[in-house]
């Protein structure tokens, strides 16, 4: 980017960053999440960086907060309440680090390290033990007297515990987070967004009866005031000391450690109490904090190191479409690539034709991308402020980008499809499909080798695959005498497959993994559910008409009911429940906790496949609870009804 492009995007992202700074700040309200947000102001700071003669004093990275509500009384902080500049990587990190040691290259750092939860800031200052004011951060240097309303929370002491200090001076000062545990939150889920935005509504609002009605709480992660701490590590022991909640955190001794610090903290993210975000890491040794000084809104001598957020900002730098194996055209979101849940992503889904126009999206647009889990990132919302003019529309293709095929959208449905059964795009992610774990599950046999394959026209249809032969993959490329080899044993030994993975390689539309076990075990062969009536397959628990439609269409097609045939032919054998063995038959499962070596979806499918049945809840029917780690209540209850409790090896071995 340019100079002069980036003094254009720096001040688009100046007044978009201020406009949401407003609403989250002032006003309590949110458009965009905080991970969203995050990521423009972090665009910003780069670009300042790269361009430090474009830093301003009124930009976003420079200030804190938002304005002091007319209906408070203002409070000014003797010590400025700063904020904490965020890093995302450990790359980040180790550059922070870089940057201390040019600062102060003789000292010896360490630091400590706690969990930021994601609450709103204030301050306490106590005159003789007792609670005399309670402030908002506001402008960081001005704040809103909310001191009635803080009284209402428990967690916040009305007298400190003083005799427990050698030396009592007349005012101290705390600092930390009101915040709203997740359990408590639910019930005000219907209102408001997150429990931090929960808490700060119920702060700055003018009637105290209201907070003392909600369950908030506090944790203090800050003395200000010098009770002859030398360390911050000290300052925690001195808040629980003094009658606080503190996290006590770790002390660490190099970046190692705090990078270990964060992976141990993410693992136990979900299980704790209240929200967070990431960890704060900040020099340990408080005289060595205070040498180092502030650099602009921030501290040099702390960092917030952020999770991998969940959403992220980046720019849209063109849109194609995409054919899936039942002929589905699927937009597709071109993207600058940005980290986006600790993956970098370069493409997201633009789901449908409908979908483009709802969000209004262009090419060159700043979007906000989302990914959760391993879910296909997705465009969620489109930054209209920050165009400039160059963006483009986009036009959804009515033919197949594939095969010329005119497109179709089917009455009620939201998605174009490509209907000729022999477009080559979908023949490849049919292919991709049928080999893929839950189906086949033919290791090494993946979409580049399937594309090749395709492409030399050494298959054109699944049954191709079984009849490869060695001589046939070593003249392709990156293939050697020793990989064909075990290309075509992994084949050879997929040619067994029980009858629920059969039916879902079958690439049947609607017909997922859950659906095809249940088509398994209520029609026993693959003959008898080719012959299924309409009626029988409504029948079924969890399959409704649309899908007993599909089912029945696919198999009145004869090139399918062909394809079975030639794959039966050729040696795959199915594995039909009367040819498995019922070891587990009238045997009731349930799992509780984590298992290590298989996932719960595959536990469950294999008490299945034996004849036995899984259960989410411990009741007398219960045969057996398999425990993995970090068990729940149902372990209690097991023991309470006398089952007999297994784990996880024993487990494994009733699967053989």
């Amino acid at each position: 980017m340019t100079k002069s492009e980036a003094k254009k995007r720096i001040k688009k992202l100046k007044k978009v960053i201020a406009y949401h700074r407003y609403l989250y700040h002032v006003l309590d309200k949110q458009e965009i999440s905080d991970a969203a947000l995050d990521s423009l102001k972090h665009e910003l700071f780069q670009l300042e960086q790269q361009y430090p003669d474009l830093l301003t004093p009124d930009s976003p990275t420079q200030r804190v907060g938002g304005q002091a509500l007319k209906g408070f009384k203002k409070v000014e902080h003797k010590v400025p309440m700063l904020s904490i500049e965020d890093i995302f990587s450990k790359k980040e990190l180790t550059e922070w680090e870089n940057y201390l040691k040019r600062l102060v290259p003789r000292e010896k750092i360490d630091y400590f390290c706690e969990p930021k939860i994601d609450g709103f800031a204030v301050s306490l200052v106590y005159q003789a033990g007792v609670l005399k004011t309670g402030a908002t951060r506001g402008n960081g240097k001005v704040g809103e007297d909310v001191t009635q309303n803080l009284k209402t929370i428990e967690s916040i002491p009305l007298r400190l515990r003083l005799d427990t200090l050698k030396q009592k001076p007349e005012q101290i000062e705390v600092r930390g987070e009101v915040y709203m545990e997740k359990k408590d939150f639910e019930k005000f889920k219907s209102t408001y967004s997150n429990p931090r935005n929960l808490a700060a509504g119920s702060i700055r609002q003018l009637d105290p009866k209201l907070a003392a009605e909600r369950p908030l709480k506090f944790l203090a992660y800050d003395l200000i005031t010098d009770l002859g701490q030398k360390k911050h590590s000290q300052e925690h022991q001195i808040l629980k000391e003094l009658g606080f909640k503190a996290e006590l955190g770790k002390e660490c001794s190099n970046l190692f450690d705090t990078a270990e610090f964060m992976r141990q903290i993410g693992k136990k993210r979900e299980k704790l109490a209240f929200q967070i975000d990431g960890i704060v890491i900040v020099v340990n040794d408080n005289n060595l904090f205070q040498k180092l000084g502030v650099a602009g809104k921030s501290p040099r001598g702390i960092r917030a190191f952020k999770f991998s957020a969940q959403q992220a900002t980046t720019k849209i730098k063109d849109i194609k479409v995409q054919v899936g194996r039942t002929g589905a055209i699927t937009p597709v979101a071109i993207l600058e690539p940005i980290e986006v849940g600790g993956v970098t992503i370069s493409r997201a889904t633009l789901h449908n034709e409908d979908e483009i126009k709802r969000i209004g999206v262009k090419i060159g647009d700043t979007v906000i991308v989302e990914r959760a889990g391993d879910v296909i990132p997705a465009v969620v919302k489109v930054l209209k402020d920050l165009r400039d003019g160059t963006e483009k529309d986009f036009k959804f293709p009515r033919i197949c980008p594939v095969c010329g095929q005119k497109l179709k959208r089917p009455k009620g449905e939201a998605v174009w499809r490509c209907p000729n059964l022999s477009c080559r795009a979908q023949r490849k992610e049919f292919l991709y499909h049928f080999v893929s774990k839950k189906a086949f599950d033919i290791a090494g046999l993946g979409p580049q080798i399937i594309d090749q394959l395709v492409e030399k026209k050494l298959i054109s249809q699944a049954p191709d695959i079984f009849e490869l032969k060695e001589g046939d993959l070593i003249p392709l490329e990156r293939f050697a005498e020793k990989s064909a080899s075990n290309l075509i044993s992994a084949i050879r030994h997929s040619e067994k497959i029980d009858l629920s993975r059969f039916i879902y390689a079958l690439g049947i539309r609607h017909v997922g993994e859950e659906t095809a076990i249940t088509l398994a075990q209520h029609f026993t062969s693959i003959n008898k559910l080719a012959k299924a009536s309409k009626q029988e397959l409504e029948s079924l628990s969890d399959i409704g008409r649309e899908v007993s439609d599909s089912i029945y269409t696919w198999f009145r097609n004869k090139n399918n009911l062909k394809m079975i045939e030639n794959l039966l032919k050729i040696g795959v054998e199915i594995l039909t429940p009367e040819k498995i063995t019922k070891k587990l038959a009238g045997k009731t499962f349930v799992l509780t906790g984590t298992l290590e070596s298989i996932t719960r979806l595959e536990a469950h499918k294999k008490i299945r496949l034996l004849g036995g049945h899984p259960s989410s809840s411990v009741s007398q029917r219960t045969d057996y609870l398999v425990l993995g780690s970090n068990p729940s209540s149902k372990l209690e209850k097991a023991k309470k009804l006398d089952i007999k409790i297994i784990k996880e090896q024993e487990f494994l071995k009733m699967l053989k």
